[in-house]
């Protein structure tokens, strides 16, 4: 008798691990309900802060990375627009030259330079 009542508490959870079986409805497709718990989700208000401090810390990092990379283009494009700059300043130097005389247009080449100094 001691074995019967040593396997009768293991029947118990097989029972409660076990398929239940074909539903009288017809409606096999559906999972079983699970009883309606409305607190189950909530957190405590210590967990809820330290998950809005990580939040701000990941949107500050990502806020970071995002000017980083903004101010990365914005070299870039300055990088261009630079060697635009001296390449129609180059072409129109050389048209210059082709119509004037070679010491006026280097004078034009020197005043330019001095004016950007100053008023840089």
């Amino acid at each position: 008798m001691s074995t019967g009542k040593t396997t009768t508490p293991a029947a118990g959870v097989a029972t409660t691990s076990k398929p239940l079986g074909m539903r009288k409805n017809g409606k096999q497709w559906h999972e079983p309900k699970k009883a309606f718990r409305p607190t189950r989700g909530l957190k405590s208000y210590e967990k809820r802060t330290q998950e809005r401090a990580l939040m701000a810390q990941v949107k500050a990092k990502e806020k970071e990375m995002k000017e980083e990379k903004e101010q990365e283009h914005k070299q870039r494009v300055a990088a261009i627009k630079e060697k635009r700059e001296r390449k129609a300043e180059k072409e129109r130097y050389e048209e210059l030259e082709a119509k004037m005389h070679k010491k006026r247009v280097e004078r034009l080449k020197r005043k330019e330079k001095r004016n950007k100094m100053i008023n840089s």
